[in-house]
């Protein structure tokens, strides 16, 4: 495990996320990740520490409003967000993560379009 600094592309939120070397991320295919190009990588809360920006955060929910989309209020990123399949978590955006922490990083395919099929119970679970 290592501690691997994250921001968003302004800056203003920094964050660090305890993860290991070798990584496996999710691509989901569901609207918002699609659109946003978002790669998740699920963390525990006690694996993710906030840095700086809380203050220049904003929340944007929908649908069951059970997943709380967290974006920059300048540069409008989303580097990370509680999912709603993890609610006692995070997903962070390998893309906002500093690379060079990183020794493989697999990609796996989500079907985030039938979330419910993935997920009957409505939440995952830590890996």
């Amino acid at each position: 495990m290592k501690e691997h600094l994250g921001s968003c592309h302004c800056g203003a939120v920094k964050f660090t996320v305890l993860a290991p070397l070798n990584i496996e991320v999710t691509e989901c295919n569901c609207s918002i990740c699609s659109k946003a190009g978002y790669l998740h990588l699920i963390v525990p809360a006690d694996r993710f520490r906030l840095l700086q920006g809380k203050d220049n955060l904003t929340t944007y929910t929908f649908n069951t409003g059970t997943a709380q989309h967290l974006f920059c209020k300048t540069c409008g990123i989303k580097a990370f967000y509680v999912p709603r399949s993890h609610p006692d978590g995070y997903s962070v955006n390998l893309r906002c993560l500093e690379r060079d922490g990183f020794e493989t990083i697999g990609i796996k395919a989500s079907n985030g379009k039938e979330w419910e099929t993935q997920y009957p119970l409505g939440r995952g679970s830590f890996t």
